[in-house]
């Protein structure tokens, strides 16, 4: 990387001259396999690695754009409680809210878009990681409950696309009362007959993975996407066994019957789309018969 901002960049910005600023993030780096790749080049890619395919993180904003068919709507959330415990570690819960909704323009760490995919309807739900680590408190839970019961009145499958570190501990039990809050949630979603599907991403971790997270009537998840309960190194510290290779990936989980399928990024607004028509079509042809 210092030969391009030490050599590259000086040359092309003589080449151009000195009158136009050149921007910083032209290019990023691989975290996989550390080759450079053109910004623009990796968002027409959907964020996925140009060399290795390594699936970087998108925002929940790319990721209603990716999914849905274009003209989809934002869903207005309840408001939750700001801070319910008056938490305070090193900082104060309220100010690390706060920053957390400054950067990201988002008031908690899940957003909920309804629209169409491929010409289905269908209510999504989207995990921000970089807000607070996609962490689950009563702003998510009340999300989760709010996208289930839109489903519901919509007649439309509910899709949730999970990345989280878990709980939220800055709000205690509140946090983790949010975990049956949402299991009940998606179950009304399946009483009411229809598809409750899940996209697991990098990564999905604590409380999501032992709620909600795990219960989708179709479970999919993205390649490499790290996804488990507690961290390899704490397992393996209570065990005290070598876990094996691969072990908490979507591929080794695939493998042993976790998941029913990893899809690539590109790939995936077709895959909803299918599996979604799949699923209605199998709902409405008893009553047809």
């Amino acid at each position: 990387m210092n030969w391009i901002s030490e050599w590259a960049l000086p040359k092309i910005k003589t080449l151009f001259g000195t009158s136009r600023e050149m921007p910083d993030n032209l290019w990023h780096q691989c975290p996989s396999c550390q080759k450079m790749i053109f910004q623009t080049d990796l968002e027409k890619n959907l964020r996925v690695c140009t060399h290795c395919g390594h699936h970087m993180r998108l925002s929940a904003k790319q990721r209603l754009d990716a999914t849905l068919d274009e003209g989809w709507q934002k869903i207005e959330l309840p408001k939750a409680p700001a801070d319910p415990l008056r938490f305070r570690d090193q900082r104060r819960y309220s100010e690390r809210l706060r920053d957390a909704q400054t950067k990201s323009g988002m008031d908690d760490a899940v957003v909920v878009g309804h629209g169409q995919i491929e010409g289905q309807r269908a209510v999504v739900a989207v995990f921000e990681f970089a807000f607070m680590g996609g962490s689950m408190g009563a702003g998510v839970g009340e999300a989760i409950v709010t996208a289930a019961r839109l489903a519901v009145l919509q007649d439309a499958p509910l899709i949730v696309f999970a990345s989280s570190g878990g709980a939220r501990m800055q709000e205690g039990a509140v946090s983790l009362m949010q975990m049956p809050r949402t299991v009940i949630a998606t179950q009304m979603v399946k009483d009411a007959g229809l598809p409750f599907i899940v996209v697991l991403c990098d990564p999905t971790t604590g409380g999501v993975t032992a709620s909600f997270a795990m219960l989708g009537d179709i479970q999919i998840a993205e390649p490499g996407a790290l996804i488990g309960f507690a961290g390899a190194r704490v397992i393996e510290q209570t065990v005290r066994e070598k876990l094996p290779e691969g072990f908490q990936r979507a591929e080794y989980l695939l493998e042993h019957g976790i998941l029913d399928m990893v899809v690539k990024r590109a790939e995936m607004r077709e895959t909803l789309a299918r599996v979604i028509r799949l699923l209605r079509a199998a709902e409405e042809a008893p009553a047809a018969a």
